[in-house]
């Protein structure tokens, strides 16, 4: 059973754990690192620097995001932010995890989930990968890790993502993950310089449930992978 909302304190956990702070505000905190397949999800650390200049430095990885292509001394304070997005305590905070290869330790994207309605138990699901690592189901293999965390462990009713209309490889992995095109906006903001053109995926727990099969997890934590 899953909690009528999402209040931390009723959670039903199984790899994470709630906390005290200081303030007796309850915590929710994964199990770092969150293990799949081939990846390693967790929290970021100051040496992650380099590792995210090399991709978020990049037009094409700029292109369909709000930042422009992002400086050493840019990358330098998000990274910085990033460190302290690794837990969940009210509405609107994030996990904000660096997605490593287990093979070879290389830092090679970033996922995130947002808290965006306690009270309907809403989340946001975004990811930024480095290209070099596209086409191989990294960004769909660690987005599930993180929607069955929002669903199974977290009480999540329905978790959405958005993207540009003309980011492609994007709304791709949210229908490989089964999440559904709820809308489609037409010149609703300004974007650049332009008038933008966004979908909106979502999906809903009980919809997350019924693609996952029996054994979902194994005895050692691991996530499936995706294609």
């Amino acid at each position: 059973m899953r909690a009528s909302n999402l209040q931390l304190t009723a959670v039903r956990l199984t790899t994470g754990a709630v906390a005290q702070n200081p303030e007796n505000a309850m915590v929710y905190v994964p199990d770092y690192p969150i293990m799949t397949q081939r990846l390693r999800l967790r929290p970021f650390t100051r040496g992650d620097v380099e590792a995210v200049f090399a991709y978020r430095r990049r037009e094409d990885v700029a292109q369909f995001l709000f930042d422009s292509p992002m400086t050493l001394e840019t990358v330098t304070e998000a990274v910085q932010q990033r460190i302290s997005q690794s837990a969940l305590e009210q509405e609107g905070d994030k996990l904000v995890l660096a997605v490593d290869l287990r093979e070879t330790g290389e830092l090679i994207g970033e996922i995130s989930l947002i808290w965006r309605s306690e009270i309907a138990r809403q989340g946001e699901l975004g990811y930024i990968f480095n290209p070099e690592f596209h086409g191989q189901g990294y960004a769909t293999e660690a987005s599930a890790a993180l929607l069955d965390i929002g669903f199974s462990e977290i009480g999540l009713h329905r978790i959405m993502a958005r993207c540009d209309a003309r980011n492609n490889a994007s709304w791709r992995v949210m229908e490989r993950l089964g999440m559904r095109r709820e809308a489609h906006f037409r010149e609703h903001a300004r974007f650049k310089g332009e008038w933008d053109e966004e979908f909106v995926y979502a999906i809903l727990e009980d919809e997350w449930a019924a693609r996952q099969a029996p054994s979902t997890l194994s005895a050692d934590k691991e996530r499936p992978a995706f294609g």
